[in-house]
């Protein structure tokens, strides 16, 4: 067609719009294209899917799967509904909050009567925790504002009465709590202090002469604020407050304390008022918390560490006060855990849904006439997705090995589960919102309908970069931890132990070849030596920089806000080589030749993408711009070795199908005019 066709052709168009003509001949140049259709992707996996399932999950798998069953058995209260030739459960965020969360306690009630929490405060800790972490996981795959209160009232709540009370506590709350014929809450962050327990504002004193405790509010910033389940729900609470005793002041303690009576009323000498609508979590009732001359009876003191006796002198076990604070923050550190691997659950759910879908949808041809081409097919929907889904594989192993390392936890080890809980927590965290981004994006406007879940696990799941501690502030402990790790090592001129990882500071520092071909950046070496250069480096950095401004004069506490870009880098360093590790070790412990060469691509590419996204690797040095460019290459490379096996590995995740969404499977269906006449 030349120019003048084309020009008439156009002009016959727009005449025949003008005048409403649709009588088009079948001989019309417009032509309708075929119409689409869904072909499922091709299920041919070339390693077992159940196998690596048992490897990610690493425990409980049948306790997990029965509650996917428990809850998909229940439609009504789970909102499980049809949609094309499959049935999904989500809970319906369209509700008022008021219905979210009574939909919320009915679902833990429901989950109660059926068992679900046989033992989860009255059996050793060492038997429960980890189905417990199990459990916890698929509630927050279902619904994070689910997993959240049950969070709440166990672990916090249930978990300050263990760890923190004594017999007398445990004989008179914790099957109550079991049961969850009390509803319990845990009052420890103010309007004015979140992360900074020690400086909170509520006030605790004893009164000899009726052998009661009078906790009092003394001012607005001393109000309890974001207490999970304060708002309607919740009958009793351990406040955290401050303990004065004839007029001394003890520091940080936790008491029991009845905010609400058998019929829902508020206590005298309470206050409660709502925090209101939030962003995401409106199925859980967070409140703010008030009190006034209220007093409660001497043995609600949790005296695990410390006792008053009962004509008002302090007791304790433990002479240095930093010991005694670090105890009553213990019930923090399985939340931290907890947090850590629900955030790896929810990537996992946003991964699943876009990888399923961009191996389906199709977008654009390459060749004129050609048929469009699926959207994981196109190296760059390949680098969105791909490296995300090995950094969550890589997560997922190293939130197992802290599950167990706080499992096994004793006395001498809580300061390590703290360094790892809290690098751990703030690197999973980070990386499923990240993940649920780019999930959102790589789904395109599918992304903002709440049934196909990537965008509202955004909104949900927000909150956790501060929850148990802000992100930011996580890092800096951590690496707080290893420079004192490093500092007295140093000091003692002894080799630095294996209690933090940092017994390869011990050997010189490793040298990384001046040309980086494809095999040598897949070897583990290489990549062992490359995470302890950077972390070694920058702890080493670190000490100087502190001692430097120390040298000045400069106080600890200046000295460290002063290093805090430092201490983020080395933060970020030590979370990235853990994590390397417990891969290394769940790999090693694979014999199947066609299962640890899936794992070695993975581990590669997870490797590969923490050089690539990390700044400092070319800041201090450690790789050269054309090596740095290497890495790149192989970052594409390797996501085209796994594109064959990105439905297998989603399927690996753990994740029942029914907790995914429509357009994870045949979204033309789903979408139909039948479905909305249905």
């Amino acid at each position: 067609m030349d120019n003048t066709d084309r020009a008439l052709f156009r002009t016959q168009l727009l005449s025949r719009h003008l005048q409403n003509d649709t009588a088009f001949t079948s001989n019309s140049p417009l032509q309708p294209s075929p119409c689409l259709h869904y072909s499922p992707p091709e299920a041919r996996f070339e390693f077992d899917t159940k196998d690596l399932r048992k490897l990610v999950d690493g425990h409980h798998v049948e306790e997990r799967d029965w509650l996917f069953r428990l809850m998909n058995g229940e439609p009504e209260l789970f909102g499980v509904k049809r949609r094309g030739d499959r049935v999904f459960a989500s809970p319906d965020y369209n509700q008022p909050m008021e219905q979210q969360r009574e939909m919320t306690l009915k679902r833990i009630r429901y989950m109660a009567h059926q068992g679900a929490f046989h033992g989860w405060v009255t059996a050793p800790p060492e038997k429960i925790d980890l189905k417990k972490f199990a459990m916890l996981e698929i509630c927050g795959a279902y619904d994070h504002s689910l997993a959240i209160k049950i969070g709440v009232h166990f672990q916090l709540w249930g978990g300050a009465i263990q760890f923190l009370g004594t017999k007398r506590h445990h004989d008179k709350w914790l099957e109550l709590t079991e049961k969850y014929l009390i509803n319990g809450c845990f009052a420890m962050t103010e309007l004015g202090h979140g992360s900074n327990v020690r400086g909170i504002e509520t006030v605790t004193t004893y009164d000899s002469s009726t052998g009661e405790f009078v906790i009092n509010t003394p001012c607005e910033s001393a109000q309890k604020y974001w207490i999970g389940g304060a708002a309607i729900h919740a009958t009793h609470t351990v406040v955290f407050s401050q303990l004065e005793i004839n007029g001394k002041k003890e520091g940080v303690h936790a008491f029991i304390a009845q905010i609400r009576d058998a019929n829902g009323n508020v206590c005298p000498n309470v206050q409660i008022a709502d925090c209101g609508h939030k962003i995401g979590l409106n199925g859980v009732d967070n409140g703010r918390i008030w009190f006034h001359n209220f007093r409660i009876p001497r043995e609600n003191l949790l005296n695990s560490v410390a006792d008053v006796s009962s004509d008002g002198h302090y007791i304790s076990s433990v002479e240095d006060p930093d010991q005694r604070f670090a105890a009553f923050m213990a019930p923090l550190v399985s939340g931290r855990v907890t947090l850590g691997s629900g955030a790896i659950y929810s990537a996992k759910v946003g991964l699943g849904v876009a990888i399923r879908y961009s191996l389906t949808r199709r977008a654009f041809s390459l060749a004129t006439n050609g048929p469009e081409v699926l959207l994981l097919d196109y190296p760059s929907h390949q680098r969105r997705l791909l490296p995300l889904l090995a950094k969550t594989y890589a997560l997922s192993f190293a939130s197992n090995f802290l599950k167990m390392l706080y499992v096994k936890r004793t006395p001498e080890s809580n300061k390590i589960i703290h360094v790892y809980s809290s690098a751990f927590k703030a690197t999973m965290t980070w990386h499923n919102m990240t993940t649920l981004q780019e999930c959102r994006e790589a789904i395109g406007g599918q992304g903002l309908k709440t049934e196909n879940r990537v965008g509202q696990l955004k909104s949900e799941f927000d909150v956790q970069s501060t929850f148990e501690g802000d992100n930011n502030v996580l890092m800096q402990q951590v690496s707080k931890a290893l420079l004192s790790e490093f500092l007295s090592a140093k000091k003692s001129n002894i080799p630095l132990s294996r209690d933090l990882g940092l017994e390869h500071m011990n050997n010189s520092s490793p040298v990384i070849p001046s040309q980086l071909t494809s095999s040598i950046l897949r070897s583990i070496q290489f990549q062992t030596d490359i995470l302890c250069l950077r972390e070694g480096d920058l702890l080493k950095r670190f000490a100087e920089e502190v001692s430097h401004y120390q040298a000045q004069g400069l106080s600890k506490q200046k000295t460290l806000t002063m290093t805090y870009q430092l201490a983020e880098d080395l933060g970020k360093a030590f979370s990235d080589l853990e994590t390397f590790r417990s891969f290394v070790e769940v790999e090693a412990n694979v014999s199947a030749a066609d299962m640890k060469n899936i794992l070695g691509l993975l581990r590669s590419l997870y490797v590969m993408i923490t050089i690539e996204e990390n700044v400092s690797f070319l800041r201090y040095g450690y790789l050269s711009t054309a090596n740095a460019a290497a890495v790149r290459k192989e970052v594409a490379k390797l996501c085209t070795e796994l594109r064959p096996h990105a439905l297998a590995l989603v399927s690996s995740l753990g994740i029942d199908d029914t907790f995914l969404s429509p357009i994870a499977f045949n979204w033309i269906e789903a979408n139909s005019w039948s479905e909305v006449r249905n």
